[in-house]
Parts: C-alpha cells; sequence; structure tokens
C-alpha cells in the first residue's frame, strides 16, 4: 500500500533517553513515579505491533540507541544498509538485546552483510556522532517530542499510529 502512494520515508533519528546508561535500564524504572502500567502499556504495544505483521517480545529494559543511530547513519549509505532498522528493531524490540553495545551493534551489521570492520570503525571512532547530533537538533528544531514521529505534508502524527490514520494524512498532503 505504502508504495501504491508513492510515500518517500526518511528516517531521522531522535534523542530518546540519551541519559540511559551502557547497562541499560529496567523499565520500572525509566517510568517510576509516573503512574504508567507497563504491562498494560506493553500488552497494547504487542496488539498495535502484531496487528502490522510484526514480532514484538517480552521487553523488560530499555536501552541507549545512540551507538545505534550512528550505526545506522553509516549503514543507509551502504548497498543493502536500509536493512539495519528492520535488524535493530528485532535486536531491541524481539530479542531484548542492548543495542548500546559495539559488539552487539557488529554482529548486526554482519548479519546484514555490511562489512564489519567498517562498523567497527564506525562505532569505536564514531564517525557519524555529526550526522545524529544534526539529526537531534532537526527533532529540536521540528518540536518532535516522541518517537515514532511521523511528518506528513507539514503535519506530525505521533506514536504508534493504526495505518488509516498515516494513510490519511498522506492523502491530505497530497
Amino acid at each position: 500500500m505504502v508504495d501504491e502512494m508513492k510515500v518517500e520515508i526518511e528516517w531521522i533519528h531522535f534523542p530518546l533517553h540519551p541519559q540511559t546508561p551502557a547497562e541499560g535500564q529496567p523499565l520500572e524504572a525509566l517510568f517510576a513515579g509516573r503512574g504508567y502500567d507497563i504491562p498494560e502499556m506493553q500488552k497494547q504495544m504487542k496488539q498495535r505491533i502484531e496487528a502490522v505483521g510484526l514480532e514484538y517480545g517480552d521487553r523488560k529494559m530499555t536501552f541507549n540507541s545512540r551507538l545505534a543511530q550512528e550505526l545506522a547513519a553509516w549503514a543507509v549509505t551502504q548497498p543493502g544498509g536500509d536493512a539495519i532498522h528492520d535488524a535493530l528493531f528485532r535486536a531491541y524490540f524481539v530479542d531484548g538485546q542492548n543495542i548500546g553495545q559495539p559488539e552487539v551493534l557488529r554482529s548486526i551489521a554482519e548479519t546484514i552483510g555490511l562489512p564489519t570492520d567498517d562498523a567497527k570503525r564506525v562505532i569505536t571512532q564514531r564517525t557519524f556522532a555529526d550526522a545524529v547530533d544534526a539529526d537531534w537538533q532537526r527533532c529540536r528544531d521540528q518540536s518532535v517530542t516522541g518517537v515514532p514521529t511521523f511528518v506528513i505534508g507539514g503535519q506530525q502524527a505521533t506514536g504508534a499510529q493504526p495505518f488509516e490514520t498515516l494513510s490519511s494524512l498522506v492523502k491530505r498532503a497530497g
């Protein structure tokens, strides 16, 4: 359906919980004192994700995604690198892997056929840090406050949205 609408997707990296420590943080600690029902949130997320044919694991932790964003910024410059988005999604939301750990990221890059030596260099030398910094600034400039945020024709929709909502935004944008 997306192909029929001729929609071009541009991934912009967002500073989601950049203070998260390298070892990660339990969701209970992340949402402490906010009154969230984490099991109910997880149930709703699982239903939304599975409704569009994706898997969702039993996520208990949040991890710092900064290095993953830098790897992704590089990956999309490589042949076949767009696969990084699905691979990172699977690692984080299905398998519960810490995508802030260099060895996990190198393994993900290898899995999708990216040159592992180049991926290691991107991660250790932080060669795409400026690109991610620019994305984070763009998010601030556009008042993006959460992920995912869909910007279509100057309109924004934040959070996991049903297909019908996004389709309506695309149609209104022409």
